[in-house]
């Protein structure tokens, strides 16, 4: 396959060397606003560098993987459709409804391919847990608890154009709470606070935030999530059942340390990122990508699934602003 990269920053160089090494692409074109980027990520990987993003759009590519900014998801996501390519895209489609709708609107007038990087699909922790609630090994499932914590701030720039610690951040979390449990979000309680570095409340945004979140066979969730967590990067869920109990993301590197006199001793490397924490499931999802691509495999996450993630922030940032519950049913788009 030849396919056409669109963005390389640090996640798009991250898959543009995924790609360049994949049996299956035998070629990769590679593009940035920035054309000098471009060229060092296409010398490093052995890709081509297209003098700007247009290019890979009338350079014959066989499928686009866009991993632009997040305001240029929208447009590219309508032009490969337009173009009848099948299409893997970084979370989210858009910063609202209205642009994520008009998206998909696109993409299901073309008939085309579109997946979403909700990369903790393919991680081998999740995929474990939600096998083990599939199969009634937890029994009836009433409390999971997720944890998304950087252990540090994006640029001040960055913030604004995040879409906030909702859309950008917990949107992670939200999307895989369904795909472990199997279960609806219908009601959010949100809350967050903005009592960390200036940039956050300059922004509008919040450093910290926690929901509740129902689902609908009862059981309940907590999400969290903090720019600010100095140990480490910390991503984890916990899912506790009427028979057994087990958790995601707890080894060895976890920024975590027990205050117990027997417990665990502290991580000596903890993770510093997502890209260290995640990288085999970037590698996968990329090949699951391929694999639907040329049509070996079903879409292991399409736009609709990036939609109603998107719909539970939607309602977190409503529940936050006015404090109060918040149904699903209230946010258009379902």
């Amino acid at each position: 396959m030849r396919i056409g990269l669109i963005g390389t920053g640090r996640i798009g160089s991250f898959h543009a060397g995924v790609l360049s090494r994949h049996r299956d692409v035998g070629s990769l074109v590679v593009a940035d606003t920035d054309a000098g980027r471009a060229a060092e990520v296409a010398e490093r990987t052995g890709a081509t560098a297209a003098p700007g993003p247009d290019e890979i759009f009338t350079w014959g590519v066989d499928a686009v993987v866009i991993a632009s900014a997040t305001a240029a998801h929208a447009e590219l996501i309508a032009r490969a459709a337009r173009a009848g390519l099948p299409t893997f895209c970084e979370k989210p489609i858009a910063l609202d409804l209205p642009g994520t709708l008009t998206a998909l609107s696109e993409v299901e007038s073309a008939g085309t391919l579109l997946q979403l990087g909700f990369m903790r699909r393919f991680d081998a922790g999740y995929t474990a847990a939600r096998e083990l609630v599939r199969s009634g090994r937890l029994g009836r499932l009433h409390t999971v608890r997720a944890v998304t914590s950087d252990p540090a701030p994006p640029p001040a720039a960055y913030l604004p154009l995040s879409g906030g610690l909702y859309r950008d951040c917990l949107v992670h979390d939200f999307d895989i709470l369904r795909w472990v449990t199997g279960r609806e979000v219908v009601e959010v309680y949100a809350y967050g606070s903005d009592a960390g570095p200036e940039m956050f409340r300059e922004a509008g945004d919040v450093d910290t935030a926690a929901v509740l979140l129902t689902l609908d066979d009862g059981t309940l969730a907590t999400a969290t999530a903090t720019r600010c967590n100095g140990a480490g990067y910390d991503v984890r869920m916990e899912l506790a059942g009427e028979l057994d109990q087990v958790a995601v993301g707890l080894d060895d590197r976890t920024p975590i340390t027990s205050t117990e006199p027997q417990g665990p001793p502290r991580a000596d490397k903890p993770w510093p990122g997502f890209l260290e924490r995640f990288a085999p499931a970037y590698e996968a999802e990329l090949d699951a990508f391929v694999r639907a691509a040329r049509g070996e495999a079903d879409n292991p996450c399409d736009g609709r699934e990036a939609l109603t993630a998107l719909r539970i922030a939607e309602a977190c940032e409503l529940s936050r602003r006015e404090r109060r519950p918040v149904r699903l049913e209230e946010i258009p788009g379902a």
